[in-house]
């Protein structure tokens, strides 16, 4: 049987050759809100957004970052045997923070055995202030530095409907930013939005190609009661697409990503607690196996029609 990477770039493939073992990411929960939801940019937040993020997983956050590392890595070493970890700033938009107690944050996360630091935030709130000092904390403290963009879709007509409060442009521009400290940069895609279409999931995975995204994460959109979303799925307003299908978007956007991106992974965990709609009631594993299985049947692998960027499409189209 093929293994994994030969599939596509698995994120845990990824980290065990960077780290030289296996390293684990331990989410830590700040108190911090949002541009789009307390009125700076917008009010409410995106339209599938519940008042606790999307870090439903986390400790409470006014747990010290000392205590939430702490508890996570006493779990983690236990169930996975893992002895090095990510710091994984998640939930809402971090560097909406004051610049100061930003910092203080960060450097309270520098504890032993913490070999990166990952950094959650919108396209929209990259600014070359926080990015200096993060390149400080790198080199001084010789600890990674990586940047989650919550993107969600390159459809900026669609971006407008989840009232994401940026287009494509901000995130183009955060892309360049970030390149220029030479950090990691790792984009989240939710691939089953109701108004994208395939042409929308191929478009996502060029896009991500033509600016070398290093890093990408792919979610299935999961439904939470009491949200602007939740109420227009409970009207029957809302067309969403069958597992199936958002298998095969999977696998689409996997045959034109660029080969060299890391995919943290296919699907996520949703709470089922209060939520309207969670992964087609069937477990997120049982669904990415499914997709390694329909890929090894039809021959398909991330970067198999990769051939669109520096001209080799031209290249292709004169040799057919």
């Amino acid at each position: 049987m093929e293994k994994e990477v030969l599939i596509y770039n698995t994120y845990s493939d990824y980290l065990r050759e960077k780290y030289g073992e296996k390293v684990y990411k331990l989410p830590i929960n700040l108190p911090v809100t949002c541009p789009n939801r307390d009125g700076k940019l917008g009010e409410g937040g995106c339209i599938f957004c519940a008042e606790v993020g999307t870090g439903f997983e986390n400790l409470p956050n006014h747990y010290s970052i000392s205590k939430q590392l702490e508890e996570n890595m006493i779990l983690v070493k236990r169930k996975y045997k893992a002895n090095k970890f990510i710091a994984y700033f998640q939930n809402f938009t971090n560097t909406y923070l004051p610049l100061e107690d930003f910092k203080v944050y960060i450097q309270e996360a520098l504890v032993e055995d913490i070999v990166e630091i990952a950094i959650s935030t919108r396209p929209d709130c990259i600014t070359e202030d926080y990015l200096a000092f993060l390149k400080e904390i790198q080199l001084k403290y010789s600890v990674e530095i990586s940047i989650e963009l919550g993107l969600q879709t390159v459809n900026y007509h669609t971006l407008k409907k989840i009232n994401r409060g940026h287009s494509l442009a901000e995130f183009i521009d955060a892309v360049l930013q970030i390149k220029k400290y030479e950090f990691e940069i790792c984009t989240h895609l939710i691939l089953n939005l109701p108004w994208d279409n395939e042409e929308d999931v191929i478009e996502n995975a060029k896009i991500l190609s033509a600016l070398k995204v290093q890093q990408v994460k792919l979610h299935a959109l999961y439904i939470v009661k009491d949200t602007v979303m939740g109420e227009m799925y409970e009207k029957g307003e809302l067309q969403l697409i069958s597992a199936e299908e958002y298998k095969d978007r999977v696998i689409t956007f996997l045959e034109y990503l660029d080969p060299s991106i890391v995919v943290q992974r296919l699907i996520g965990r949703a709470p089922e607690e209060n939520s309207l709609f969670v992964n087609w009631n069937m477990s997120w594993w049982k669904i990415r196996d499914e997709i390694h299985e329909k890929m090894r049947a039809s021959n398909n692998y991330q970067g198999k029609k990769a051939y669109y960027l520096g001209g080799k499409a031209l290249h292709c189209s004169r040799n057919v």
